[in-house]
């Protein structure tokens, strides 16, 4: 894993509207970052679907689990620059197994990717 000093700005962060937004861990394996941006968005739509119909309780828990995602994807929390590739895979373990357990009959099924 690069250092923070060997890991260019450019490579952390992007551009969007004239906000810098951290990118999502580039080590994340493709099954992983699909599982989570599959609840990233499920969240999302949770949030949008609730504000509308004025259920901020259940507003709450999906900006929660947009939360957990983001954390996942190392969009926030510490760094995943500033992460061992052991504490790395730990925080997506970690939001995955969360976002699991906080799955809500409004999810649908869950997404089983194919070989």
């Amino acid at each position: 894993m690069p250092s923070t000093s060997q890991t260019p700005d450019d490579e952390r962060y992007f551009l969007h509207e004239g906000r810098k937004w951290r990118r999502a861990d580039p080590s994340l394996p493709e099954d992983v970052a699909k599982q989570l941006l599959s609840q990233l968005g499920r969240a999302r739509s949770a949030v949008n679907k609730h504000r509308k119909a004025k259920q901020e309780p259940k507003v709450k828990d999906a900006r929660r689990r947009v939360q957990i995602a983001k954390e996942g994807l190392g969009e926030r929390g510490t760094p995943w620059w500033e992460q061992s590739p052991a504490e790395r895979q730990q925080r997506w373990e970690k939001a995955i197994k969360t976002l699991d357990e906080l799955r809500t009959p409004d999810d649908g099924p869950q997404q089983q990717d194919k070989p």
